[in-house]
């Protein structure tokens, strides 16, 4: 054990492990798989890296998520561990280049998106490899009970029959026991071993809110509530229109989507991380893999499509230890739009099989033909040539995915493309400029193979080579393609997809149970849980979360909207809200003053001042100048208990 220690105070400065921490790195380092359930924040990259570092040989980190795949590497490289990473998007040079490096022990880290698992190359490279170890981040997205099921997660196990010996470790923020229980099923563990640190955030406090008027309520808290913030919405455009909002009324805030540039998103990113921006208003692609341990907020606008989702989103407040505050606004009309996620999520089959059509015709593939062709994707320019929405079309693109005919990957930085369009002999015979006269010979110089296929090429080697800038490179390849003497595609952020079988007849295409039915019912089921969390006015949110993800003797938090509540007014949950309803009645049509709706109510006076308190304090009743009160909120709002806390 010591050695452990040794290795996490000479690359991490730190002198003692948190809870969980150690109890997983000598279960794996003792050769045994093992899955560690630890919340958001709680340090599972060190179970792996630890072990990895103390033994011979390579560890193999499989994980989706190619940003955090590149910032983990980049983040051991500065503490001088070597690493490199394997995703879509990298030429086949690269590949190679990087897997037989990792045969020759050059890293001690090897990052592999899960696509690249089943590729020819990867599995002939990995029986050479010296492999200590095997991490599976984000391991619930090999179970079909999970929120974020992904195929070629299984692919996991199919590489074990070449590393019989080598242990696995599985790591997850989120997993219901019958997520825990799939996933060591399909990494085949040999015996059953979990580690789990309870989910309970002392110092989180989650609240909900009903409001109809989420923007001037999101102020209020922001105001109130002093510190960093993230603000998670569900749109592009929304995020844009939060964080225009909030500059609008103070507050420093900048936008954050999957549509930035890498550029713009490393930017806004490092501005928000070091308190130059107050706000990130932003999708769900923001958060994974921040480290910012003093985010006092976390609010969601939307209602998210699950409550893992949701918990592992809101765990990214108060890293510190210090309080912070999980709040999620509603109203009702989030519930009809959440249900609306249902059918948009899964659409009709005919439709899917119409986007698959789509899609071959797209690449101009024919039946029978496909297998494991690779291609950049840009889902704007499918859908407009083909007619089809977006957001319907991605769902159906995902159902597909999940019924094994293609793969998808993030969006990511495609190198830049060249293929000469001339012959030799006759480029040769061509006139040109001086200038293009030198760019053709030192791309023939630098590039092979270039007359009959496309070459991955780098602008600024090119660059470098002539003397010139690298925008000179990219204006001269630019000309030479309008010239039709090369076919150039600069580098661009794009998605990849894969053709996982050979192109089908449309009619002969299968969407089983397993693919839609069984995953819609599951989605349907998600979403209900969601609905009862923000619709629950009895029982502490802590609570429920915890219950959901199986963990049995949970207490009261003390601290959430619906522990507050009873707090303040000495009631029970069912007794607050009969008194409430009871409010709501007799002010109904009518102003009464205090002393008369004392008079005609059926509860004891003190309760009743608490509740009307309560009910002014949140604008449920107003107070004219005769001190005459009546009720401002829509009768048809179900009964939801209030507080002052935020």
């Amino acid at each position: 054990m010591q050695t452990f220690f040794d290795i996490l105070k000479r690359y991490w400065g730190y002198d003692s492990f948190r809870p969980l921490q150690a109890d997983i790195i000598n279960s794996i380092a003792s050769g045994k798989d093992t899955l560690g359930l630890m919340p958001t924040g709680g340090g599972k990259s060190l179970t792996f890296q630890v072990p990895a570092l103390a033994a011979e040989g390579v560890c193999i980190v499989i994980t989706p998520l190619i940003a955090l795949m590149k910032d983990q590497v980049e983040n051991l490289k500065q503490r001088e561990i070597p690493a490199a990473a394997i995703y879509s998007g990298m030429s086949t040079d690269q590949i190679r280049l990087t897997l037989d490096n990792a045969v020759f022990e050059a890293y001690k880290f090897l990052y592999v998106s899960p696509e690249r698992l089943a590729t020819t190359t990867f599995i002939e490279k990995i029986k050479q490899m010296n492999v200590c170890m095997i991490a599976v981040d984000e391991s619930h997205c090999i179970s079909q009970w999970g929120y974020d099921f992904r195929p070629s997660y299984l692919k996991i196990a199919d590489i074990r029959h070449f590393l019989p010996d080598v242990p696995v470790l599985a790591l997850t923020a989120t997993a219901t026991p019958e997520v825990v229980d799939d996933i060591q099923e399909k990494l085949q563990f040999g015996k059953k071993n979990v580690f789990r640190k309870s989910f309970y955030r002392e110092n989180l406090t989650y609240f909900i809110k009903t409001t109809e008027n989420k923007n001037d309520y999101l102020l209020r808290i922001l105001q109130k509530v002093k510190g960093t913030s993230i603000v998670y919405v569900r749109s592009r455009k929304k995020t844009k229109e939060t964080a225009d909002f909030l500059k609008e009324n103070g507050i420093t805030a900048a936008h954050y989507h999957a549509g930035l540039s890498n550029r713009e998103k490393d930017n806004r990113q490092q501005a928000w991380k070091s308190g130059e921006i107050r706000v990130m208003a932003a999708t769900n692609a923001f958060g994974m893999g921040i480290d910012k341990p003093d985010v006092r907020t976390v609010i969601h606008l939307d209602l998210p499509d699950s409550l893992e989702a949701y918990f592992q989103e809101a765990g990214r407040g108060g890293r510190d230890e210090k309080r912070s505050f999980a709040v999620l606004l509603y109203n009702k009309s989030d519930a009809v739009k959440i249900k609306k996620r249902i059918s948009d999520t899964f659409p009709e089959k005919d439709r899917v099989r119409k986007v698959y059509e789509s899609l071959g015709n797209y690449f101009q593939l024919a039946v029978g033909s496909g297998l494991g062709f690779v291609f950049p994707f840009d889902v704007v320019d499918f859908c407009s040539k083909f007619h089809l929405p977006i957001l319907i079309t991605h769902s159906c693109l995902k159902i597909l995915e999940q019924a094994g005919y293609i793969s998808l990957t993030d969006e990511q930085e495609s190198s830049s493309r060249l293929m000469f369009l001339y012959k030799k002999d006759d480029l040769y015979d061509s006139r040109h400029s001086e200038n293009q006269e030198r760019l053709i010979n030192t791309l023939l110089r630098l590039y092979t193979g270039i007359f009959s296929e496309f070459a991955y090429i780098r602008e600024e080697v090119v660059a470098e080579r002539l003397g010139w800038s690298t925008d000179e490179v990219y204006q001269q390849l630019i000309a030479l393609g309008r010239e039709r003497i090369i076919k150039y595609i600069p580098h661009k952020r794009t998605p990849f997809l894969t053709f996982v079988r050979e192109r089908e007849e449309t009619d002969l295409v299968i969407l089983g149970r397993e693919a839609y039915e069984d995953r819609k019912k599951r989605y349907e089921k998600r979403v209900n849980h969601v609905l009862e969390y923000v619709q629950e006015c009895n029982i502490c949110r802590s609570r429920m979360l915890l219950r959901y993800f199986g963990e049995k003797n949970t207490h009261r938090c003390g601290h959430c909207d619906v522990c507050l509540t009873e707090k303040e007014t000495g009631t029970n949950s069912s007794e607050f809200d009969a008194i409430r309803e009871e409010i709501i009645t007799l002010l109904s049509g009518q102003t009464l003053s205090i002393y008369e709706l004392i008079r005609s109510s059926s509860f004891g006076e003190r309760k009743l001042f608490d509740v009307i308190r309560l009910m002014v304090d949140h604008d449920e009743i107003i107070q004219n100048d005769r001190m005459e009160l009546s009720i401002n909120i829509p009768l048809s709002n179900p009964s939801n208990r209030r507080n002052t806390a935020l």
